[in-house]
């Protein structure tokens, strides 16, 4: 069956194993000095370690791979590694809204006697809005959907000196550290914003971060782009996104984030509108076009 999976370019990786914790699944291992994906039924494709390759050498492909086999994880890896593992792993689950898979693995953990380390937590089932406690990887990169109760739609203040609401419906929002098939991006809006547009313009939230999701990068500074790419493609074809808003400073370095998204169209099988917002230094609207 085809399927996304992760991919590693041999010539990038250094084999520092910076990838091994971020997946918890067991997939990945440093093998003569490089990581390999030991197994296609372990690696799940939802790009937990991608954000922790320093070099840009993960990605996610669409290929030939054999069905992710949850409960064959969890009697391989997980359970091995005892409460914490086991709770780390669920959590992974929940963070990306993987239900059937969490399903799955409670089933696992209820044929062979083991307890549900969640088994006191608020929240059971995959939620992208959950705020339990992270076990595994970094916490500020756990995916949290806060327009769940309509919070962000209220962006402006409509009274001179009240409160000023966050228009931000998610998190997190540097494009490294988003699952690209997180609940929150299904049929979205998204603004692919560059890093310092929300600091030139003082209405940023209210004139154009309103009913979209959000994701932020810097062409010039940021490292693997291709990974932008992947990214973003994997956001048009699976997540089905519906418009993608960029919102560029005026200096030349921020028109690469246009160059992504170009890339991304093209190695996408949909295609999707695209408007190009132009950004003085001094947050003034220069141009505002459909591209």
């Amino acid at each position: 069956m085809k399927r996304q999976i992760i991919t590693i370019d041999e010539t990038r990786c250094t084999g520092c194993g910076d990838c091994i914790p971020g997946c918890p699944e067991g997939a990945l291992q440093v093998i003569d000095g490089k990581a390999r994906l030991i197994s296609d039924l372990f690696c799940d494709g939802l790009g937990a370690c991608i954000g922790h390759c320093p070099t840009g050498a993960m990605k996610i492909v669409t290929r030939e791979a054999e069905p992710y086999d949850e409960k064959r994880v969890m009697h391989e890896s997980i359970a091995k590694g005892g409460p914490n593992v086991i709770a780390a792993h669920l959590r992974h689950l929940m963070d990306h809204g993987q239900s059937d898979f969490f399903q799955q693995a409670l089933e696992y953990l209820e044929e062979e006697g083991i307890a549900n380390p969640l088994e006191h937590e608020a929240v059971r089932q995959p939620a992208a809005h959950h705020h339990a406690p992270h076990a595994g990887g970094c916490p500020g990169s756990r995916t949290i959907d806060f327009n769940v109760h309509g919070k962000s739609e209220a962006a402006v203040a409509a009274i001179p000196g009240a409160p000023v609401h966050s228009a931000l419906r998610q998190w997190p929002i540097q494009l490294h550290l988003i699952s690209p098939q997180a609940p929150c991006f299904e049929r979205s809006d998204l603004l692919l914003a560059a890093d310092c547009a929300a600091f030139a313009v003082g209405d940023f939230h209210g004139k154009f971060m309103s009913g979209k999701s959000l994701a932020i990068a810097c062409p010039k500074l940021d490292s693997g782009m291709d990974i932008y790419v992947d990214k973003l493609a994997a956001m048009i074809d699976m997540s089905h996104i519906n418009t993608i808003t960029v919102a560029i400073m005026e200096v030349p370095c921020c028109g690469g984030l246009m160059s992504i998204v170009a890339e991304a169209q093209r190695n996408a099988s949909r295609k999707v509108p695209v408007k190009k917002v132009v950004i003085s230094l001094q947050g003034e609207t220069l141009s505002e076009e459909w591209v």
